[in-house]
């Protein structure tokens, strides 16, 4: 069973910068797609941002332009680094594979907090 482990949240002012890290239990490089996720208080998880095996990329209206989604297959993790953060960024972070029809995994979330 592979396991996803979120890192790298935290407090942090307007405009600031965080870079959350995803690391797998094993080898991502078959996986087909990875992303994070977001879900603030009150509100429905949404997709953020994603990455397939072939390095396309996509992201969310809100999100473009100022996050970067990225994988190492070596090292086994995904990124997700973010600028210019804003208020409304504030919610709980999960990342998410999946590797085959009906196979995928969630992350246990991390918290990131944007002070106005």
């Amino acid at each position: 069973q592979v396991q996803l482990v979120e890192s790298g949240g935290g407090l942090v002012q307007a405009g600031g910068s965080l870079r959350l890290s995803c690391a797998a239990s094993g080898s991502i490089a078959n996986f087909n797609t990875m992303g994070w996720y977001r879900q603030a208080p009150g509100k429905q998880r949404e997709l953020v941002a994603g990455i397939f095996s072939s390095g396309r990329t996509l992201y969310v209206d809100s999100v473009k332009g100022r996050f970067t989604i990225s994988r190492d297959n070596a090292k086994n993790t995904m990124y997700l680094q973010m600028n210019s953060l804003r208020p409304e960024d504030t919610a709980v972070y999960y990342c998410n594979a999946d590797w085959a029809p009906g196979q995928h995994a969630w992350g246990q979330g991390t918290q990131v907090t944007v002070s106005s």
